[in-house]
Formats: structure tokens, C-alpha cells, sequence
């Protein structure tokens, strides 16, 4: 059974809200150089920047649960696009070092909704053998928007032009028109229109990308799980005693996967290259290049992998290899002045190790797991509060890495991050769940019994 072309040509056009997402968080990497140079930035000045963005991503994902309930799933995504639009333009053409920080803030708020309500979307038209491919997309997108970033960040670095950034920022606005314009052309989440009385609608979609019987089956299964919950406002539902353990590993997910520092990486990664010996700002950007399409070929892996090998095994796998990939970084930094000139390629080294590992497991899982965990009622929410949770860790480790690395020194840094892992491999093994194979009606049937994260 191949996936139906609908499906993936739906999941293709939504995942290009993953790719902005992707780019917009690492654009700011390859610009910061010329930033710090161009208006005599301070490190406190750098990391106010990098974090203005990850501040409105919290503020999108606590403003958007609610109205993403009532406008659905196309729309939200529509309405990101022309923010992020608007946004890009304004980076490209801010006067002053706030100006820019303001419209970081607001490019970052279309990032926190988009982060939840893509793989949402994507997550309820999907059919449930290849929802986690499928779902996956989008985080394969991120990594392809990360990529996407760090060449153009080369392509239009000139260490003679100070102002290189402004059209580093411009570029975004390309992908934010091809969302627009693809989404018109997209249905809404059949889930979402039956849960709003449009039960016909629904039908329509999923008799396009199911089996007529099969989707009686979701619209029957919808319909009892919505007559279960109808008395109980989603706010309330969420925090009901059988929905602990999906918010618990909602939260705990998205901390292990930041402070494992990887957005360190991704959006201090010439910065720590310059830290290794690497002294042209144009020149510290190409380890990152080849640092993002390591990231790129690992989740293009994950994506295949998914499905395949299940959600367990893969975080298992991955998050065991990034333990020693930390380590071995801050070892490096530990012996840099006796490795020399060999620094920066065992510095790199690490680090596409340590990408690849995270690329086939925390990275794609958070957003995959949180998007299944949820009943339909509280799902909008639910993905909101996982939204919020990583971009509030990814604002902490944003705004500490620098002051970590000045108080602690980059080898304790990095291994701070390692010993995180292992408290996050431990919990893993005991929390981490196996959706592999299960519609999200069924894995929502499994709390409601009672059961534990371990025996899905």
C-alpha cells in the first residue's frame, strides 16, 4: 500500500511552514557576526537577539491553542504565512538593533503556533501507518530550512559589507509566499471539521484518503470520544488525572531535547567555531553548512525509520549516542591548545555526531509524539503547552549558553549538556511511549484506561 498522493502532496505543502520555522531560527546564525560588528554588539546584546525570537515563540504557542480550536487548522497556518512574510521584510529593513529585536519577537510568534499546528495538521489527515513518516516531513523540513539557511548566510556573507544580514533576512519572505499560496489549495483537518458539526465535509476528506469503512471508523470513533469529553471545557479535560502521563511526557520531551543544547549549535554555531580557532566571519559558517546537512540526511533517515523501527527504539538509539558526542566535544575544548590547528575538525566531528543522533530522535519525536498523545478536544491545547515548553527551555539555554561558556568554560558547558542526557535516557526508557501502528482514537482509549506510557 503506497501513501495516497493526496496525503503527501498535503503533507509536502503544509511541511513548508517547517521549513520557514527551520530557517528563521538559523538564519540569525550566520548574521550575528556581522550584526556584532556592525552595531558593536555586546555578548548580553548577541544573546537578547538570538533569544528575541524564541520570546515570541512562547508567545505564540500561549495565544494559539484557543484560536487555532476555533479558526482551524488551515487557517492558523495561512494566517503564519503572512506573518512571516511581513516579518522577514521588516528584519531585512530594520534602522536599529531594537527595531530588528521587535520583529524577531513577531517573526518568532508565527514560529511557536506554526511549531505545533503543522504537525497537527499533518498528524490528523494522515493515515495511521505512515503518520509518523508523514508527520516527520516536517521536521525533515526544519532541517532543510536550517540548511537552506546557513548557505545562504555563506552565499551573501561578505566580510567587506557589514550589512551582509539584511539580505540574509530578506530571503525568508520566498518560502512565506509559497505557504500562502499552497494552503489555498489545501482542505481542513477532517478531524477538526467533525468535531465542528461538519460531518459531511469530513467525510469527503477522508474517503479521499481512507478506505470508505475505515473512515465510518474515525468519524464513529471522533464522534464517542467528543460525546465523552463534551461536558468538560478542553482546559479542564487536559489537566484531568488521565491525561498526567501525555502532559508529563509533553513537558519532559521537549527538556531533555533542548538542554541538550543543540539549539546552542544551530544558532551559535560559527560563534562556536570562532571559539576554536576559526577567525573569518564568512569562513566560520562552512562547518555549519556541512553540520546542517548532516542534520538534513539523518532526519530524511528518521523519517523512513519511524514507521519502521517505532518511536522507542529510535529515542533509545539516538539520545545513547549523543551522551559520548558531548563528551568527546568538551574534550576537545578541554585539549584544545594541545590539538592545535586540529581543534575546529574535532570540534565538527562531534558535532555531526551529535546532530546526526539527535536527528533520528529527540529532534523529529518531540513534535511527532505530542501531535498523537492528545484527544482530539485537547489536542490544539495539549500541542500548545508541548509548543510553549520547548521554546521556553530554548529560550534558557539560548540566553545562558554564553554566560555558561564565560563562567564555566566550554568544555563544562558541553559537558553539562551530556550529563543531562543521561537523566534523559533514563527517563526515556520508562516514558517514552510506542505509537507506532495505532490510530489516535486508540491511543487516547489507552489513557483513559489507566494505562502506563511504557504499555502502549
Amino acid at each position: 500500500m503506497k501513501i495516497p498522493r493526496i496525503v503527501l502532496f498535503i503533507a509536502m505543502v503544509a511541511a513548508i511552514g517547517g521549513l520557514l520555522f527551520g530557517f528563521d531560527t538559523g538564519v540569525i546564525s550566520g548574521a550575528l557576526p556581522f550584526l556584532q560588528e556592525h552595531w558593536t554588539l555586546s555578548d548580553s546584546q548577541l544573546e537578547w537577539l538570538t533569544t528575541s525570537v524564541l520570546v515570541g515563540a512562547i508567545i505564540g504557542a500561549i495565544a494559539s491553542g484557543g484560536i487555532t480550536e476555533v479558526l482551524g487548522r488551515k487557517k492558523m497556518i495561512i494566517v503564519n504565512a503572512i506573518i512571516f512574510f511581513g516579518a522577514s521584510l521588516g528584519c531585512a529593513y530594520a534602522s536599529s538593533i531594537t527595531e530588528l529585536i521587535i520583529m524577531r519577537v513577531v517573526i518568532g510568534i508565527a514560529i511557536g503556533i506554526t511549531s505545533y499546528v503543522v504537525p497537527m495538521y499533518i498528524a490528523e489527515i494522515s493515515p495511521k501507518k505512515y503518520r509518523g513518516g508523514l508527520v516527520t516531513l516536517n521536521q525533515l523540513m526544519i532541517t532543510i530550512g536550517i540548511l537552506a539557511s546557513y548557505i545562504t548566510d555563506y552565499w551573501l556573507s561578505n566580510d567587506q559589507d557589514l550589512e551582509s544580514w539584511r539580505a540574509m533576512f530578506m530571503v525568508g519572505i520566498y518560502p512565506a509566499i509559497a505557504l500562502l499560496i499552497g494552503m489555498f489549495f489545501l482542505p481542513e483537518s477532517p478531524r477538526w471539521l467533525i468535531s465542528k458539526n461538519k460531518l459531511e465535509k469530513g467525510r469527503a476528506i477522508l474517503e479521499q484518503i481512507e478506505s470508505k469503512d475505515q473512515a465510518q471508523q474515525i468519524i464513529q470513533d471522533v464522534q464517542y470520544d467528543l460525546t465523552v469529553s463534551r461536558n468538560n471545557s478542553g482546559v479542564k479535560e487536559l489537566f484531568k488525572p488521565w491525561l498526567r502521563i501525555p502532559l508529563s511526557i509533553t513537558v519532559m520531551i521537549f527538556f531533555f531535547q533542548q538542554f541538550s543544547g543543540v539549539n546552542t549549535i544551530i544558532y551559535y554555531s560559527p560563534t562556536i567555531f570562532k571559539m576554536a580557532g576559526i577567525v573569518s566571519n564568512t569562513a566560520s559558517i562552512i562547518p555549519a553548512i556541512i553540520i546542517g546537512a548532516a542534520n538534513v540526511a539523518a532526519c530524511a533517515f528518521s523519517v523512513i525509520m519511524l514507521d519502521r523501527w517505532g518511536r522507542r527504539k529510535l529515542f533509545l538509539i539516538g539520545i545513547s549516542g549523543m551522551i559520548p558526542s558531548l563528551a568527546v566535544l568538551g574534550v576537545s575544548f578541554h585539549f584544545g591548545e594541545q590539538l592545535g590547528d586540529m581543534l575546529p575538525y574535532y570540534a565538527a566531528g562531534s558535532i555531526i555526531a551529535f546532530i546526526i543522533f539527535i536527528a533520528i530522535s529527540l529532534a523529529p519525536l518531540g513534535w511527532l509524539l505530542i501531535s498523537e498523545i492528545f484527544p482530539l478536544r485537547t489536542r490544539s491545547l495539549g500541542m500548545s503547552v508541548g509548543s510553549l515548553a520547548h521554546w521556553g527551555f530554548n529560550a534558557i539555554v539560548a540566553f545562558t549558553f554564553l554566560k555558561l561558556v564565560n563562567t564555566l568554560g566550554v568544555a563544562y558547558t558541553f559537558w553539562s549538556y551530556a550529563l543531562i542526557c543521561v537523566l534523559g535516557l533514563l527517563w526515556g526508557y520508562f516514558y517514552i511511549p510506542e505509537t507506532k501502528g495505532k490510530s489516535l482514537e486508540e491511543i487516547e482509549d489507552h489513557w483513559r484506561q489507566g494505562k502506563s506510557a511504557r504499555s502502549l
